[in-house]
This record gives C-alpha cells, sequence and structure tokens, in this order.
C-alpha cells in the first residue's frame, strides 16, 4: 500500500513568493544603480570596469568592497586598474570598521597610488553618491600622479547631516612639465603633501528612515548643501606647502522630475597660501582644442562648460552658477519620451600670483564667463544632443570657436 500527497501552493504563499522576488529584483537594482554588483560575500564596483581619458587611454581594471555577508563590522575594498596609453598599473586597498551603528560611524585607512584631474576638487562626502556614467572624463589630459596614505573617519551626525574627517599624507607628481616657485624662489616639481579634511553634507529638507542596512534616503529634498574644509601643513612628514581651502556647493531642485523642473547648482571654492596648480581650481571646462566644431564632437557632460577649453583657465578663488530647466518630456509614444533642456552657465574667478605657476599658459575668469545653450536627450538609446554658444567677455574672435555641438547620454535603472 503506497500513500503520497500532493501540496499545492495556496494564493497566500504565490503572493508570498512574488513579493519576495520583488523585493531582490528592487534591491538588486537598487545595487546596481549606485555601482555595485552584488554576489555572496562582496560587491563588485562598476565604476572600475572602463574608462577613457586623453592621458591613459582605455583604462579598464576591477574593484570590489566586502559587503553585510562577510561583515556589519569590517569591510575591505580595493581596486586595479591599468591605462594602455601610459602603460601603468593603479591600485587602490583599504578597509574600516564601525564604531558606532546607530550614527554609522566607520573609521577607514586607505593607501592608493592613482592619478587625479589637475584643478579638481573632490568632495569626501561625494563617494558615497555614485554617478552611472562620467562623461567629462574622456576629454581630460592634465593629470598628476599621487601615492596617498589616509585613515578617515565617517559619522551621520543627524540624519540630514553626513560628515567626513581625513587626515592624509600624498606624494604629488604632475605628469606634465610644471614648476611651481616658492618663497625661496626654488622651484619644485614633485612635491609632499599633508592635509586634514573636514566635509559636510546637508540635506536639510530630505526624509530619511532607518533600515536593517543603515539609514536610507526616501524622498530628496532640496536644495543640498555640501561644505568642505582643507588644510595642508608645512614641514609635517616633509610636506613642502602651506595653504588652506575652503569649497562650497548646492543644488536646488524647483518642480516634479517627472513633469517639467528647474535645476540651480551653485559651485565655489578659495584657496589661500602656497597652492601649486594641482590643487587649484579649474571651471569644469569639457571641450578640446580642435580646428573644428565636428573635430570637437564629443560627450557633453552633466554639469560642465560644454565652449570652455581644457586647461584654458585656473583660479585660486572662483564660482560657478548653472540653470538648467528640463521642459515636460515629449509623450510620442510610453516608451520614447525625449527631453528638451535650456541651460545658461556662468563662471568668474581670478588668481593673485599666476607667474609662480611655471611652463603653463592659461587665463584668467575675472570679467565673467558665460555659455548658453540646449539639450535634446533620450532621443535614441539614452543618447541625445547638445548645442552650447560662447558669449560675453570670452567670446572668440573665431566665430565657430564659440559654438560646442555634442553627444549626451542619460541612463536611469
Amino acid at each position: 500500500m503506497f500513500a503520497f500527497s500532493l501540496h499545492a501552493q495556496n494564493p497566500t504563499e504565490k503572493d508570498a513568493e512574488s513579493k519576495q522576488d520583488s523585493i531582490k529584483r528592487k534591491e538588486f537594482l537598487k545595487q546596481l544603480g549606485n555601482g555595485f554588483f552584488p554576489t555572496k560575500y562582496f560587491n563588485s564596483d562598476l565604476r572600475y570596469l572602463i574608462k577613457y581619458n586623453q592621458y591613459e587611454g582605455v583604462r579598464t581594471g576591477l574593484g570590489a568592497v566586502t559587503n553585510d555577508a562577510f561583515s556589519k563590522k569590517y569591510r575591505l575594498n580595493s581596486y586595479v586598474v591599468y591605462g594602455f596609453r601610459d602603460g601603468r598599473f593603479k591600485y587602490s586597498i583599504g578597509g574600516g570598521f564601525r564604531v558606532a551603528k546607530k550614527t554609522n560611524t566607520w573609521i577607514n585607512v586607505s593607501y592608493t597610488d592613482d592619478l587625479q584631474e589637475t584643478g579638481s576638487t573632490k568632495f569626501l562626502t561625494d563617494k558615497r553618491f555614485f554617478q552611472f556614467f562620467e562623461p567629462r572624463l574622456l576629454n581630460i589630459d592634465l593629470f598628476h600622479k599621487h601615492v596617498t596614505k589616509a585613515i578617515a573617519i565617517e559619522h551621520q551626525l543627524l540624519p540630514e547631516l553626513l560628515t567626513e574627517t581625513e587626515l592624509a599624507v600624498s606624494n604629488i607628481d604632475p605628469t606634465y612639465s610644471y614648476g611651481y616657485v616658492l618663497d625661496n624662489n626654488a622651484v619644485i616639481h614633485s612635491f609632499h603633501l599633508s592635509t586634514a579634511k573636514v566635509a559636510l553634507q546637508w540635506s536639510p529638507f530630505s526624509q530619511f528612515k532607518s533600515t536593517k542596512n543603515g539609514l536610507t534616503e526616501t524622498k530628496a529634498g532640496y536644495p543640498k548643501f555640501t561644505l568642505q574644509y582643507t588644510k595642508s601643513f608645512n614641514d609635517v612628514f616633509k610636506s613642502e606647502f602651506s595653504f588652506s581651502k575652503l569649497d562650497f556647493r548646492t543644488i536646488y531642485k524647483i518642480g516634479n522630475e517627472k513633469d517639467k523642473f528647474s535645476e540651480i547648482t551653485l559651485v565655489s571654492g578659495i584657496a589661500n597660501g602656497n597652492t601649486p596648480l594641482t590643487h587649484m581650481y579649474h571651471a569644469y571646462p569639457n571641450n578640446i582644442t580642435k580646428e573644428t566644431v565636428m573635430q570637437r564632437f564629443s560627450v557633453a557632460g552633466l554639469n560642465s562648460f560644454e565652449t570652455m577649453y581644457f586647461n584654458e583657465f585656473f583660479s585660486d578663488k572662483f564660482a560657478t552658477f548653472q540653470f538648467k530647466h528640463f521642459v515636460k518630456p515629449f509623450n510620442i509614444s510610453q516608451r520614447y519620451k525625449p527631453q528638451l533642456v535650456l541651460i545658461s552657465r556662468y563662471a568668474i574667478g581670478d588668481m593673485k600670483n599666476p607667474e609662480k605657476h611655471q611652463n603653463i599658459t592659461f587665463g584668467s575668469l575675472k570679467n565673467g564667463y558665460t555659455e548658453s545653450g540646449f539639450e535634446i536627450n533620450k532621443l535614441l538609446f539614452g543618447f541625445g544632443l547638445s548645442f552650447t554658444y560662447r558669449y560675453g567677455a570670452y567670446h572668440l574672435s573665431q566665430f565657430t570657436d564659440n559654438f560646442a555641438f555634442k553627444f549626451t547620454f542619460n541612463v536611469s535603472l
């Protein structure tokens, strides 16, 4: 005599499984949108898979960070990349441990041997916010090598206030011919820096909730504010420069992103003391020096000056203002909805002692730089077109040199 039974899923069990699958898919897409491909014990960092710039050519590699399945108190992170044009490996290795769960307080250490764009400023808190595609990187050619040892503390002071403090020692070696004239008239070509940084990311109008993965922003509110102070100490761990920098950024959005809305971005910075060009400011230029408009055809950045040529201006104090108005998407079909964006940008800046920077020529922004134009985004597979015109105090004598015509690329998960 045989006995057997069949167990059929009831609707409640099916609904539970379906809901669980939906949660898993949502979490996977969220991780992907944050730049990670999740696996069991670590997440692959997609930022290092492949990039391109004018100095390294194709830059490709692998990066990873451990996840909660590995440990909720400790983490390891690392990457290694190779530039085919400069024929050199770059890498970073680091780790951290959590000292307070409620405030998401971590102490991190790292060792990095890599490149950084000259004149660029990185906010410490920005590393938590992933940008899927960085088109401006394609055209950058002015880099400096740096070997940096750092220790940092990240701390959620309030749900709306994210902080990070870093102490770092760096060896800096520009990849281009450059010298800085110090007060004793000695010209320094490569140098050591010992720096302390404090960064604050304040989102007073955002909404947050506590989850098993920590504090999560459930609704983005605007404006958002970022402030960072940097101090370089002379004669500390062989540091040769004493300077300070104060950097500020605010982003404000007005309207509904699913309809029509406007976005305002204000960025400013000031450097005091003996500051090498590597740590000065550019104004996010994104135009390559070629003869015709079509030879300069490339990919437009997200918040860059499309008609400003690379290495055209450097400043020790500057401010940029960018206004974008996103017109309501054209509802051509359910999946095909191109969008027109009207753009205007303004930059102003100056440099106190440009003669201290040897073997490089650049201009001043003290008269104010202006460009305006428009984008038509999402025409085909996320690609669109951008058209920008340069006018005002820095209008060029050759009429066509004032135009920038480029691709745009927008993708969201």
